[in-house]
């Protein structure tokens, strides 16, 4: 007998349809998958003829044969124990269903017959809305992120035998509730804010900038100035997450297997801080099943890197691609999988191997030659791709100990940063730019011309400094974006000399 079932595959992060074919053959007793199934997916048949015994129900003794159609894509996993459990259920007679067909299944089954949490179902789910399927069955740990998808019906699914159940009519589900992402963000509570941040005010408009245009920023200053807590606040002043950006954040977060099941969704901008012992393959994405790697999980967020000379060159060198494409091209053997990766790379370090070159309270003890071996393991076309170049020093005793309430909360940042943003949303209107950092070279001489005073101004720069031309055109970004926190329709000489302040370390520390 033959029976086919609805299943759903991954590429990256996009899904694809899987037929899977059971055929089930007078002969001796032999159990073959076929389609290129990866090695969790031929291990599955213990566990599915466990599942299905342990579940009451008849497991065909016979010579079996499964295919996961289209048969020359890669298929990985385990979510495909159900639907071939389904499928062999619906040859043996156990599943009368005549529907069963319409169905999409996703699922990994143990060996008691409970469904198991699997990864990437919200991408899967998306995916299946678009090639039209109106219902489908997943894990019921899985039911969180199928909450905020319209126009499917998921039903989450305890163990097989309640599916048995169901498809037979003699038990009755509900589908999974929708939720709203708007209401359900409301009720997240900010921890890192700018009002705890006492001093540093140089430093936190510098955050402010880099928020308003989705600039790259770098801080540099002694150990215990505060770069990690600046860091960990600009999250709170960025843009809250739209539902279509969420989504896309969720998706990613899903195939890599770190998404909150409780949530389902994630609410907030992702920020993402990997150690400096981390490698190229954490921080682009591959292995055997080329999940994504640190720089897409801070897709639409925040990527830090502390201490960055510390990093490995090597490692630093592949942020160069998606720092100006903002995706990221995994090849690998099995296949090429590509991942968003738009994200602010804010990163700090010491100025010296001390920490203390440059400091007004701190007495450096390195030498000049140390000091250029420590500066030397960042490079040029690295450091032209961030924008903002900033110092933070250590802060007083009277500024540390001042009066809660003094600074300004991280929710009046963002109303400027917002502003900022809708000014940039409507110049940009109608193409794919976003921010004023991700403009192009034409977008750039369009919309940040200079007057005759900046321009004297920024050529006697460009040669001070040593400047290349990327370094300049991120410079003339920078300024548009003060431009238009303070709502103005051109740069002035003003704006100039303040992005001008945020690249006085091309000159101090790099040349």
């Amino acid at each position: 007998m033959l029976a086919k079932v609805k299943s759903l595959g991954l590429n990256g992060i996009e899904g694809f349809e899987v037929r899977v074919e059971a055929d089930v053959n007078n002969g001796l007793p032999k159990f073959d998958i076929v389609g290129l199934p990866d090695t969790a997916i031929k291990e599955s048949k213990e566990r599915i003829r466990s599942a299905i015994k342990n579940s009451c129900l008849k497991f065909p003794m016979l010579k079996l044969t499964i295919n996961l159609a289209p048969a020359d894509k890669k298929k990985e996993g385990p979510i495909y124990d159900l639907p071939i459990a389904v499928a062999l259920l619906v040859c043996t007679g156990e599943i009368k269903n005549e529907n069963v067909e319409k169905f999409t299944f996703i699922g990994e089954l143990s060996l008691d017959g409970a469904t198991h949490r699997a990864t990437g179902v919200l991408p899967l789910l998306i995916s299946a809305r678009v090639l039209g399927h109106k219902t489908i069955f997943v894990p019921a740990e899985n039911a969180a992120e199928a909450s905020f998808i319209d126009g499917i019906d998921v039903y989450p699914i305890k163990n097989l035998a309640e599916l048995v159940q169901f498809l037979n009519g003699e038990t009755i589900l509900q589908p999974v509730p929708k939720r709203s992402f708007e209401d359900a963000q409301q009720n997240q509570v900010e921890i890192n804010d700018f009002c705890y941040v006492k001093g540093q005010e140089r430093a936190k408009r510098a955050m402010e900038v880099a928020a308003a245009g989705g600039h790259n920023i770098m801080m540099i200053g002694p150990p215990g100035a505060g770069k990690t807590m600046l860091a960990r606040c600009l999250p709170s002043i960025l843009p809250t997450l739209s539902f279509e950006e969420a989504l896309e954040v969720t998706k990613i977060h899903s195939v890599a297997g770190v998404l909150d099941a409780r949530e389902g969704i994630v609410w907030k901008r992702p920020f993402r801080s990997p150690h400096h012992t981390t490698t190229p393959v954490t921080l682009t994405g591959g292995g055997n099943r080329s999940k994504p790697g640190e720089i897409s999980l801070a897709h639409s967020g925040v990527l830090f890197l502390d201490e960055l000379p510390e990093y490995n060159r090597k490692t630093l060198e592949t942020l160069r691609q998606p720092l100006e494409d903002g995706v990221i091209t995994v090849a690998r053997v099995n296949s090429t999988v590509e991942y968003p990766a738009e994200f602010m790379l804010v990163s700090s370090m010491n100025p010296c191997p001390c920490g203390n070159y440059g400091s007004k309270t701190r007495e450096c003890r390195c030498s000049p030659t140390q000091i250029h071996k420590y500066l030397e393991k960042l490079s040029g076309p690295l450091m032209d791709r961030i924008d903002l170049h900033i110092e933070v020093d250590g802060i007083s005793f009277e500024e540390l100990t001042a009066v809660q309430g003094t600074e300004e909360p991280s929710s009046v940042i963002r109303e400027r940063v917002n502003y900022a943003r809708a000014r940039q949303r409507e110049r940009f209107k109608g193409t794919k730019t976003k921010c004023n950092a991700k403009m192009n070279s034409k977008q750039v001489a369009q919309y940040c011309a200079l007057d005759e005073e900046s321009q004297s101004l920024m050529k006697e720069a460009f040669e001070a400094f040593n400047l290349s031309a990327r370094a300049h055109n991120r410079i003339l970004k920078v300024a548009r974006t003060i431009a238009d926190i303070e709502g103005s329709e051109n740069i002035g000489l003003y704006h100039l000399a303040e992005a001008l302040g945020y690249r006085k370390l091309d000159k101090k520390y790099w040349i």
